[in-house]
């Protein structure tokens, strides 16, 4: 880290305390990176999950004394409001961003990218605390040339589908669409924390991420995510990459989009966390528009590159087309171009991504290959898992997620926390595709320091029920024994 930053108006940049919510997922775990290697600010990790900064939170790491990690669910858990008092600047990047999830768990996208985000939004502006809350750009919805006649010449002129944040409308699909619930809980918490501005005096930037991707994004099918998971098309491309399956193209691939590497993108970010000056009020479109190409073009592209990268041929036919009912079920509807404008980033910011989309993608599936090539051979060469029952496929064991499972609940006393705290790591394992058996015995071991009974009834609707009472006398007393005799064993 160098000494005596500045920012880009030449002040002296104060090292500050930044509640970091969804530190954990994707874009979290870079900007934590980066905020450790080339800063002196102090993060608060806020997240359920944290497989993906781990090597920042090691006992060994150099880092240790500048990042805490706080696992909790921002929707019911008494401690966030302290936290974000604790720090100067909130981050709020947490979200379900999955277009799988989008018409398939309406409920669960709205509640948690509107519903779960107004505590975040109440906090700040009631203790005066400076937000950085990430949007989406899909609350632009379908361009305004997505309407025009597919021969009209007006389809080239880039006033009628390049996306401003200040004068673009948002155009989504009829309400049966389901697919636009993401898209209206993003725009709706922008509202409010713009309307908190202008009478509360919120310090905010709304920042609007145009299909960022890199190493960590999302999840592999079957190695650390449910096999019938549907992760976002990177992932998606990639995981049939690994496992030499034809790429499917939802209608053809003919969307199209523009991609920006995550190490680019994490720049823009920092910028706008050192240079509140500049950034407060905005709202900033961050992507590449150079980086656009047709959702088809890019599965050659990564067919190609993971070629290269992995010195394996390509298959006979690379890509297969699909339906988007079949792909994502009923509901589902698309945006036809997704360009961002960056005017506004770069008058306030300077900012310009720097990466090739070729460049980008060597990167991110020479990370994928290295990552995963082994545990998807090793998958696929087992036997498919017996069937239960009731003719449903058995979930095979997800260590990956339990591997942390004995310090869940550190820290946590209170009795409702630790239900709550017990629903936010289970809850998860069970849509994740984890036997509930493994979870609930890792977990119940756990809780019995607490001296509390945990009993999760997971039904076929994969929703868990907590129900906790004390233990009795003689299990507090056989269970002090079996600690005593613990730390006496050397």
């Amino acid at each position: 880290m160098a000494p005596g930053r500045v920012d880009l108006d030449g002040n002296p940049i104060k090292p500050m305390t930044i509640c970091m919510i969804g530190a954990g997922g994707f874009i979290g775990s870079h900007l934590c990176e980066k905020l450790m290697e080339e800063t002196p600010h102090k993060v608060l990790a806020v997240d359920v999950y944290n497989d993906k900064i781990k090597h920042l939170l090691e006992p060994s790491s150099q880092w240790g004394d500048r990042i805490q990690f706080h696992r909790l669910n921002i929707k019911n858990d008494s401690r966030l409001e302290g936290l974000i008092r604790m720090a100067d600047l909130t981050i709020n990047l947490a979200a379900i961003c999955t277009p799988a999830d989008y018409n398939t768990r309406p409920l669960d996208t709205i509640y948690s990218n509107f519903i779960d985000a107004l505590p975040v939004v109440k906090y700040c502006s009631e203790n005066s605390k400076r937000l950085i809350h990430f949007s989406t750009c899909e609350i632009y919805g379908k361009t305004i040339g997505a309407f025009l006649p597919k021969d009209s010449p007006q389809r080239q002129d880039p006033n009628y589908f390049l996306l401003k944040e200040d004068e673009s409308p948002c155009i989504f699909g009829p309400i049966e669409k389901q697919r636009w619930s993401y898209a209206c809980a993003k725009q709706l918490i922008e509202r409010l924390i713009y309307a908190e501005g202008a009478e509360n005096g919120l310090e905010f930037t709304i920042v609007r991420p145009f299909n960022w991707i890199g190493p960590r994004m999302d999840f592999i099918p079957g190695i650390d995510g449910p096999s019938e998971g549907v992760p976002r098309v990177l992932a998606c491309f990639s995981n049939n990459l690994l496992r030499r399956e034809p790429l499917k193209l939802v209608d053809g691939g003919q969307s199209q989009r523009t991609f920006v590497y995550i190490k680019d993108a994490i720049e823009a970010v920092l910028l706008m966390i050192e240079n509140p000056a500049r950034a407060n009020g905005h709202i900033f479109n961050v992507g590449n528009p150079n980086n656009e190409v047709t959702v088809r073009q890019l599965a050659e592209m990564m067919t190609q590159v993971y070629a290269k990268v992995s010195g394996e041929s390509s298959l006979d036919t690379p890509t297969v087309d699909v339906s988007s009912k079949e792909f994502y079920g009923e509901g589902y509807d698309d945006s036809d171009k997704r360009i961002p404008d960056m005017t506004i980033i770069n008058r306030q910011l300077g900012w310009n991504p720097k990466t090739s989309l070729f460049d980008l993608l060597e990167s991110t599936l020479t990370h994928q290959h290295r990552t995963y090539a082994e545990a998807v051979k090793n998958a696929t060469s087992k036997p498919c898992p017996k069937s239960k029952p009731d003719g449903r496929e058995a979930a095979a064991p997800a260590k990956f997620a339990l591997n942390n499972i004995s310090s869940e609940f550190e820290g946590v006393a209170d009795l409702h926390d630790m239900v709550s705290a017990v629903a936010v790591v289970i809850t998860p394992l069970v849509l994740r595709g984890v036997v509930a058996d493994h979870a609930y015995r890792a977990v119940s071991v756990h809780c019995r320091c607490h001296l509390l009974r945990i009993t999760c009834v997971v039904e076929s609707v994969g929703i868990v029920r907590m129900k906790s009472r004390g233990f009795s006398e003689i299990e507090r007393q056989s269970f002090v024994k079996d600690k005593s005799d613990d730390a006496q064993t050397p």
